[in-house]
């Protein structure tokens, strides 16, 4: 009786112990126990992430996210967040990367593990046609905005500054930053602010649909290159995406997601990706 009770003592603790072990598994989200792949985006950022006519979501990063799932088995979650608490979402556990458009800085790079850069991108200026604006001199007294958190906001603070250091009375009337960038669209054409920071592709989509009512400055804020950025520390989740990618590249998968993007998807900004990875 005595080796029974302990014989279903030993089973017991196994039981937990391989329970502990499943869990602690799963909690990692990497390797074979990964099922799902949450990706965080902004769904108002065509043509890298945003929602389509029939309702549903849709963009060049979503399609790549959803490729690199389907060829590990997971199942693919678009998860549209406000961009301003892409941090929130990452650390939580929300999602498990933020792909969409986004801008590798030295700064971002202590704060997240990062995939190797797959599309080359610039900063520019969107204003209104007929403003009389063409520089950056003549935002000076403007209204000027950019998205919330975005690396655009960045780089128009960044350029306020060292105009402001050779120039001690430039200033703008206003410098707003907007939850997104469709809302910012809609003020710069009714004339709310008088300049936008905006990604080029981005830019390029808004011009493609409105040519006659929007116009680009002629010398960038500055370049760029995007990354897929995870939790920092996730290197295994990091290094399975990595591969894949480089899979797609290698295949011509990739290609013909480019490809379908600057056709198919031009008056988006399609036309405008700068894909790199090799």
């Amino acid at each position: 009786m005595k080796n029974l009770f302990a014989l279903i003592a030993v089973l017991a603790v196994s039981v937990i112990l391989f329970a502990g072990c499943k869990k602690q598994a799963n909690d990692g989200q990497t390797g074979q126990s990964q099922t799902t792949f949450t990706v965080g985006f902004d769904a108002e950022f065509p043509p890298y992430g945003f929602l389509g006519p029939d309702g549903k979501y849709k963009g060049f990063d979503l399609d790549l996210a959803a490729e690199v799932a389907k060829r590990n088995g997971w199942k693919m979650i678009p998860k549209a967040i406000d961009w301003a608490a892409k941090d929130g979402e990452l650390s939580s556990g929300a999602i498990d990367c933020i792909w969409n458009g986004f801008t590798i800085t030295e700064e971002r790079k202590e704060q997240y593990t990062w995939s190797e850069p797959y599309v080359q991108n610039k900063q520019v200026i969107l204003v209104k046609k007929g403003a009389n604006l063409a520089t950056f001199a003549d935002l000076n007294g403007k209204i000027v905005a950019a998205q919330d958190g975005s690396s655009g906001a960045e780089a128009m603070e960044s350029k306020l500054k060292e105009t402001q250091e050779a120039n001690a009375a430039f200033s703008f009337k206003e410098f707003k930053k907007i939850k997104d960038y469709v809302t910012a669209k809609t003020m710069l054409e009714s004339g709310a602010i008088d300049a936008l920071a905006v990604d080029n592709a981005v830019a390029e989509g808004f011009i493609s649909k409105a040519p006659d009512t929007f116009v680009l400055f002629a010398e960038p804020l500055m370049f760029e290159e995007y990354g897929v950025g995870f939790k920092k520390g996730n290197t295994d989740l990091r290094d399975i995406v990595q591969r894949t990618l480089h899979e797609m590249v290698n295949d011509g998968t990739a290609a013909k997601i480019c490809a379908h993007w600057a056709t198919a998807e031009a008056e988006n900004g399609g036309n405008a990706i700068d894909f790199i990875l090799k």
